[in-house]
């Protein structure tokens, strides 16, 4: 069943959502060269306890991290490591907030130290594929709709859409319905509706969209090992724009 959120809810969500957004920043001054992923999990797990709230998937079937940190050529779901990441690395750090039963999703491509053009323009364009996905995001559209205007924007580049893996509704726990592939027909769908809260969360290869999974089972990787990149933000769906609540430069931040 798809719930349509109270204003309660909401409220809730908002709040979850700036302290999501505020551990975001702080990463991309935090990922450098040397650093592991192991780190980066334990710092957004102490910074969500020192505010009251809780990594949402952490136990989430099994899962058991804080964080997911996927370097490289692995699409998501990757297990913090003590790996060291090195200069040219990319890695996207995706994680859940819970803050009083308010919840907020949100994945980022960070750059390790410069990275070439080719991987500047991939993650500048899935970043930028994300917004346009979130344009479309409004009470009267439909899901298609979403897809659509992300695979509208991706396809000239030549990019990989990633099919396995798709956004989702969220609240009250951390995978709702519906699925929100980013890929797709305009005028196709389920019909979004005001309340509703959904994530959109591009992952684009700049190979090809196969992917194998690890044997760890969680894991996925490109099939053909190239690079892969991934920006989520959480949203509120509105008669009008949609409520970013992961949004980063959303006033009330908390400086980290």
């Amino acid at each position: 069943m798809i719930q349509r959120k109270s204003e309660r809810e909401i409220a809730l969500m908002i709040e979850a959502g700036k302290l999501l957004a505020s551990i975001h920043r702080k990463l991309a001054t935090m990922i450098k060269p040397g650093i592991t992923t192991l780190e980066i999990n334990d710092f957004v797990e102490k910074t969500m306890n020192k505010y009251g709230a809780t990594p949402a998937q952490k136990g989430f079937r099994g899962y058991e991290f804080a964080t997911c940190a996927s370097i490289n050529d692995e699409i998501c779901h990757g297990f913090p490591r003590s790996e060291k990441l090195i200069e040219g690395d990319i890695v996207t750090v995706d994680f859940v907030v819970d803050l009083n039963g308010g919840l907020a999703d949100s994945a980022w491509t960070y750059p390790v130290g410069n990275i070439t053009d080719d991987i500047k323009q991939l993650n500048n364009v899935t970043r930028d594929s994300l917004y346009k996905g979130i344009e479309a995001a409004v009470a009267g559209n439909r899901v298609g709709d979403i897809g659509a205007a992300i695979q509208e924007f991706i396809d000239p580049y030549g990019y990989g859409i990633v099919r396995d893996f798709a956004g989702h509704g969220i609240g009250p726990t951390i995978h709702e319905q519906p699925n929100i592939p980013h890929y797709g027909q305009k005028g196709k769908g389920l019909r979004l509706k005001e309340g509703m809260v959904i994530t959109i969360e591009p992952m684009i290869n700049i190979g090809g969209w196969q992917s194998k999974m690890d044997d760890n089972g969680w894991t996925a990787r490109t099939q053909d090992g190239t690079l892969s990149t991934q920006y989520e933000h959480t949203l509120v769906i509105t008669n009008g724009k949609p409520i970013i609540t992961t949004d980063q430069e959303q006033e009330g931040l908390i400086d980290l």
